[in-house]
């Protein structure tokens, strides 16, 4: 059996990048999604889509289904005073907007006089992250 878009699945998780455990939900609530509707990452979800209920999986997602390849034309300078009343430093993760008006992740880079460099690859983007799964429950 295996799960079907539009079905909620509750899940534990552990994802490490290397031998770095850099998110989890082990000993919190489960992470509960509605399958098939962009949730989750898609590498993700296809490696899980044979799971049933009660059942573990350890799986590596490579980093262009997950976050994507680091592209480093994905900088850009922008005037200092854009960031007033903000402590930059660099590698500070910023909340931007794209140019679709939707909320971005970005990073400081680089302090300059005037400028900063920005980065708007996503904090993973060029990293295969290793998952370990359990499914709690699919309904």
């Amino acid at each position: 059996m295996a799960i079907n878009n539009d079905q909620v699945v509750t899940m534990k998780y552990e994802v490490k990048v290397g031998d770095n455990v850099i998110d989890s939900n082990v000993d919190k609530e489960p992470l509960e999604f509605t399958f098939g509707a962009g949730q989750i990452i898609g590498g993700l979800e296809s490696r899980i889509a044979h799971l049933n209920e009660g059942e573990e999986v350890s799986v590596v997602i490579p980093a262009e289904e997950a976050y994507g390849e680091y592209n480093p034309e994905a900088m850009q300078k922008l005037p200092k005073e854009q960031f007033d009343g903000i402590e930059l430093s660099e590698g500070l993760p910023l909340q931007g907007q794209g140019a679709d008006g939707q909320p971005v992740q970005v990073t400081v880079k680089e302090i300059y006089d005037d400028e900063v460099l920005i980065d708007f690859n996503h904090p993973l983007a060029g990293q295969d992250l290793s998952f370990n799964v359990n499914i709690l429950s699919i309904r």
